[in-house]
């Protein structure tokens, strides 16, 4: 098993539902979820800034750090419902195309959050 810290920006309503339902739905003890929110030792792990952490999604997995869509196939692996979809979304060709559709959809939430909560 892997120590895995999952770097999530609690204050964004839509973010905070998504991970409150992988923490009811993940029994790995090993999997710390960290609120990066005024979170001085979430920024000296990461060795980014809360901007940066606000922008993408972050998992240190065993020491190294993994953003964006990478981090759900790490969180999909967890959950048995999801396996499968990990390994689908894992594939080259279709990573690159699920790449572009999380950044598609974390470019706004990013912004939303950055300026009008």
């Amino acid at each position: 098993m892997q120590n895995i810290k999952i770097y999530f920006n609690q204050s964004c309503s839509i973010c905070n539902r998504e991970i409150n339902y992988y923490k009811t739905k993940i029994k790995n003890p090993l999997i710390e979820w960290v609120n990066i929110n005024d979170n001085i030792a979430a920024y000296i792990e990461t060795k980014k800034t809360k901007d940066q952490l606000m922008r993408r999604m972050h998992a240190m997995v065993n020491g190294q750090l993994v953003a964006g869509a990478r981090v759900f196939l790490i969180i999909w692996n967890e959950m048995a419902e999801f396996k499968t979809l990990a390994k689908i979304a894992g594939k080259p060709v279709l990573f690159q195309i699920f790449f572009v559709v999380y950044e598609i959809f974390a470019l706004p939430l990013y912004l939303k959050n950055k300026f009008f909560n």
